[in-house]
């Protein structure tokens, strides 16, 4: 027999996939880490009307900015076991989520880039491209006027002798 889940965690789940914002089905289900299909039968179970979709959109760990990160890091710090997890639960996260954002912070004292840093890179990386490009095919335009240059000569020096 398949695993049981309390009533509690069906309506949360139902509420979570019936206002998720343009995601699917099936992305909601794996961030809940449900098959697809339970997630489906719920929704047939339980009419929309009877799940209370809570009014304030529920945000994705994607969703958190920085600032909300570290506000987060710091009400959890202390944290473990259970209060931890209905921290979790309240926030929509998971513990992993403020795992990964705690080293994220302290990782060697280097910040990620910012937006406009990648966007130099990266034009950067387009323009040096271009370049290779163009020397590229200005070395094939020599090889071949070389090529070009030795075949005119042979041909010269058997028409002289």
């Amino acid at each position: 027999m398949g695993l049981r889940y309390s009533e509690a965690f069906i309506e949360q789940a139902l509420i979570k996939v019936y206002s998720r914002n343009g995601r699917t089905v099936k992305s909601v289900a794996e961030e809940l880490s449900v098959n697809c299909h339970t997630v489906k039968n719920w929704m047939k179970r339980k009419a929309v009307s009877k799940v209370s979709v809570s009014a304030t959109k529920e945000k994705r760990p994607q969703d958190w900015n920085a600032e909300q990160q570290l506000v987060a890091l710091h009400e959890t710090h202390g944290l473990s076991g259970e209060p931890l997890h209905a921290w979790c639960r309240e926030n929509g996260l998971f513990a992993h989520h403020l795992t990964s954002w705690k080293t994220a912070f302290c990782a060697d004292g280097k910040a990620a880039p910012g937006i406009r840093e990648i966007r130099t890179l990266k034009d950067e990386n387009e323009k040096l491209k271009r370049e290779l490009v163009r020397k590229e095919k200005a070395l094939a335009e020599a090889a071949a006027l070389l090529i070009l240059q030795k075949k005119f000569r042979a041909l010269w020096e058997d028409e002289v002798k």
